[in-house]
């Protein structure tokens, strides 16, 4: 595993749920972090990073983050890119559809505009999802995505070797990405689990471990790390 001293990463869509929980694992490990959100920056997590303002949509804005903080050797998005549309697909409102692809276009921006701010051994972490490839009814926009997102790293990790990129691919996660409260919270989770070998849902802490070892290896790339409670399995 690499030594993470002496290491720089930018974390995208950093100040809530797996970002911010990576940032700090990152920080943790001696990572000088540096976390972005499109939304108005909170304070830091007292692990030292520092925190800016960006959208992943703005090629503008991420080519100015990137170059401010140049040269660095980590970039983790976690960045949702904005709405993402649920729901039957018959009667799902396709601009809708369309703007669940704001994920995958900031995927894509951010990777394009941080090869050339990057070290020569740097490496990279996308989120994914287990409806990539279990694809549940009613998540057809994010399930496309995610199979895009997925095609996306093992289509360019030959492309930019030696660096690496790699995905990892959380199950349901408790996050603040569910915005109900108390036992109603604990009853939809436990519903959306029910079917999964590990019948709970993960936390943000989990699936930054699985981001920490992506980031860590040196002899992986172009692959998917499953933190999914065994979503997929039978």
């Amino acid at each position: 595993m690499r030594d993470f001293e002496d290491r720089k990463a930018i974390v995208l869509g950093g100040t809530s749920g797996i970002g911010a929980a990576t940032a700090e694992a990152l920080a943790a490990a001696g990572v000088e972090v540096i976390v972005a959100s499109r939304r108005e920056p909170a304070p830091s997590h007292d692990t030292g990073t520092t925190v800016e303002q960006v959208d992943v949509r703005d090629r503008d804005g991420l080519e100015r983050l990137f170059a401010r903080h140049a040269p660095f050797d980590i970039l983790v998005n976690a960045a949702t890119g904005g709405e993402r549309a649920t729901g039957p697909f018959a009667q799902m409102d396709l601009d809708g559809f369309r703007g669940s692809f704001d994920k995958l276009w900031g995927y894509v921006n951010s990777v394009r505009l941080a090869l050339s701010h990057m070290s020569e051994d740097g490496n990279i972490v996308l989120v994914s999802g287990f409806p990539a490839r279990k694809c549940p009814p009613g998540m057809s926009a994010i399930a496309s995505v995610g199979g895009a997102v997925e095609a996306f790293v093992r289509a360019i990790a030959p492309e930019i070797a030696p660096r690496r990129i790699n995905a990892v691919s959380p199950g349901i996660i408790d996050t603040p990405m569910f915005t109900q409260s108390g036992s109603e919270r604990d009853a939809l989770l436990e519903k959306l689990t029910d079917n999964f070998v590990l019948k709970r849902a993960g936390t943000a802490e989990e699936v930054a471990e699985g981001v920490m070892f992506l980031t860590g290896n040196e002899f992986v790339t172009g692959t998917v790390v499953d933190v999914d409670g065994g979503a997929l399995l039978p």
